[in-house]
């Protein structure tokens, strides 16, 4: 047999590759050609050395006759699968009669090669077993970076009515119910833990698909959801997998499905008592085997005896239903999570990094009441590590109404006298402080929010850090 020289890039990562094969001069010149393509060989010539060096070695590829005088191939190559998920394994024998054939794919070999063994042939499906591989270890790798970037442990928040939600998600996530409903306002994070779920579950290595049921007409969604047959409309030139189909053992997350059409809940709730579904214009049901995640900002409960929504689907859903609470109820939690997009945002400052929050930033988080929940926090951090030019977030590039909102109660201003009292110099350089801070250090802004002049301002800021000296001299610093 002629060796043929190699230069294609994936045959040079000295990939280790066991040859099994009673045959020694087989043996022989199988591995002289690997190491004329920069492979390193190992050779067994029964099953037992083969087991052996299996044992001890992390063999890339396999190239496996079928009949060995301690057994059939076809054992060993169960093992293999069953042991190693990296392994490709080529089998190489005179008898590739079907029965054969059929029997090795369906064990999970890679591919079959002919005896006598055509060497360029062999050489271009070890090049495609190892494309193989990398690409299996690829998926798992990006598979395994995507569960860690969708953790419970990604959710921010120790308020008591976030851990009560987190743990109850947790429970569903270890659980086999096939369906969860999850509630809560626009911008709580409801697709965050819905991939939590996912990537906690068994399912976890099986397809993640999400629907926006409101962002699409009836008849779309049905398509999407169910696929559809070749001709079942103008349209349809060929068959289509719908998200049943492609999402078989995972889960498929239903966004906004207060917004689906009554006709069309209806189809979902024959679906999920089946547990089959049919294609549009399909004449076969098809079974299913996915997890339901449906979310809605509505309080489907009372749509549902509105007549907005299928108070069956509704029960259907909700064998479990968890509650996510909103930003204006976790107001432990907020300081929380602006450090946590503070930190985020300095990944992308080349230069300037910032701290945290001002105190006045601090207090106008705490007491506002965030409508657009961890969306509209994350948006504002966002913002301010833009615009900031010092080390903390100051008020100077909050949104306009969210410092009104935050500052101004129903009552009228929000300023109560200590139990103990207090010298009214002290409210008044607190005020000037204030101002100044929330307009950037800009001194002519500044006093036009206090309605004095600039020169009044000055003397009151002069007078501010004069006395900051003689209690800083008074304490020996």
């Amino acid at each position: 047999m002629a060796v043929i020289p190699e230069t294609d890039a994936v045959n040079r990562a000295n990939a280790t590759i066991l040859i099994v094969d009673d045959d020694a001069s087989i043996r022989f010149a199988l591995s002289d050609a690997l190491r004329s393509w920069d492979h390193e060989p190992l050779a067994a010539g029964s099953i037992a050395e083969a087991e052996s060096l299996l044992r001890d070695e992390s063999p890339a590829v396999v190239l496996l006759d079928i009949d060995l005088p301690d057994g059939s191939g076809l054992g060993l190559l169960e093992k293999i699968k069953a042991d190693s998920f990296d392994t490709i394994v080529i089998m190489i024998t005179g008898n590739v009669g079907m029965p054969n054939v059929l029997s090795a794919f369906r064990a999970g070999a890679h591919d079959f090669v002919g005896k006598p063994v055509k060497l360029e042939e062999l050489r271009l499906t070890i090049k495609n077993a190892l494309e193989t591989r990398e690409l299996r270890r690829e998926v798992r790798r990006s598979r395994q970076e995507r569960s860690r970037a969708f953790t419970f442990e990604q959710i921010l928040g120790d308020s008591p009515a976030m851990r009560y939600a987190v743990d109850l998600a947790k429970k569903v996530a270890d659980s086999d119910v096939a369906s969860i409903l999850l509630q809560g306002e626009t911008g709580t994070g409801k697709d965050l833990f819905a991939r939590a779920i996912h990537f906690a579950s068994y399912r976890a290595n099986s397809p993640y698909l999400a629907i926006n049921c409101a962002a699409l007409p009836a008849t779309l969604i049905e398509s999407e959801l169910f696929g559809y047959e070749k001709g079942a409309f103008t349209d349809a030139k060929q068959t289509k997998e719908g998200l049943f189909e492609q999402a078989q053992g995972g889960t498929i997350f239903l966004d906004e499905i207060g917004e689906m059409e009554l006709s069309l809940q209806a189809k979902l709730l024959r679906v999920l008592e089946e547990g089959r579904f049919r294609r549009v214009g399909g004449l076969k049901d098809l079974p299913l085997d996915v997890r339901i995640i449906a979310a809605s900002n509505l309080d489907l409960k009372a749509a549902g005896e509105q007549g907005r929504f299928r108070l069956d689907l509704y029960f259907r859903l909700s064998v479990i239903q968890v509650d996510i609470p909103p930003l204006r109820d976790r107001a432990d939690d907020v300081l929380q999570l602006a450090q946590h997009y503070i930190d985020r945002a300095n990944t992308k400052r080349r230069e300037r990094k910032l701290k945290g929050l001002s105190k006045e930033a601090a207090n106008i988080f705490r007491t506002y009441r965030w409508p657009g929940n961890v969306r509209e926090l994350r948006n504002v951090i966002e913002r301010a590590s833009i615009l900031e030019e010092g080390p903390t977030v100051t008020l100077a590039h909050l949104p306009q109404d969210m410092l009104h909102d935050a500052s101004l109660p129903a009552g009228g201003l929000n300023i109560v006298l200590p139990r103990e009292g207090i010298a009214i110099e002290e409210v008044e350089n607190e005020l000037c402080r204030q101002a100044f801070e929330r307009t950037g250090h800009n001194l002519s802004r500044a006093a036009r929010l206090l309605n004095v002049t600039r020169d009044q301002l000055r003397y009151r800021l002069r007078k501010i850090e004069d006395l900051r000296a003689a209690k800083a001299g008074s304490n020996g610093e």
